[in-house]
């Protein structure tokens, strides 16, 4: 196993994640919300950040690129159009709106840290080092997306 590989795929961490949530929402304290903002809210939420996934996926397919994370160095182009105008990581931003839907959803106060754990481990060992192998493959061209495109938003 490379330096760079995660041994973990995204979509597994944020499942962890989530499970983690649900089990320290059944011992802390609740916060009271209207089942409106409950379920339909964090529905809206989640189904936004499955939209933003799926967006990434099928701009990757379009592209004829890998789309497993685990190999970035497969990475046959780099994709710039689509979703990826606005932001460089849509498949994990849509994770990480799922996983505030669920903590929307569980309203519970020891659920809220959930999705902030997930950014700083997807960042520390899965983007920083996929954002490595990419600029030394596309050089120059990955240096100006990411000069112009955000990280997240």
């Amino acid at each position: 196993m490379r330096a760079f590989e995660l041994k973990v795929p995204p979509p597994i961490v944020a499942l962890l994640a989530g499970a983690a949530m649900w089990l320290v929402s059944r011992r802390g304290p609740s916060i009271d919300l209207p089942p409106l903002v409950c379920n339909a809210g964090a529905g809206v939420i989640a189904l936004c950040g499955g939209a933003l996934a799926l967006a990434g996926s099928i701009a990757f397919k379009r592209a004829s690129t890998t789309i497993n994370p685990l190999r970035p160095a497969n990475a046959s182009s780099l994709v710039t159009s689509g979703i990826y105008r606005y932001t460089r990581n849509p498949m994990y931003l849509g994770l990480l709106l799922v996983l505030v839907g669920w903590a929307v959803h569980l309203s519970s106060v020891l659920a809220l840290p959930g999705p902030l754990v997930f950014v700083l481990y997807i960042r520390r060992f899965q983007i920083e080092p996929e954002e490595r192998v990419l600029a030394a493959k596309f050089g120059q061209s990955y240096s100006d997306y990411t000069s112009q495109v955000r990280r997240w938003l």
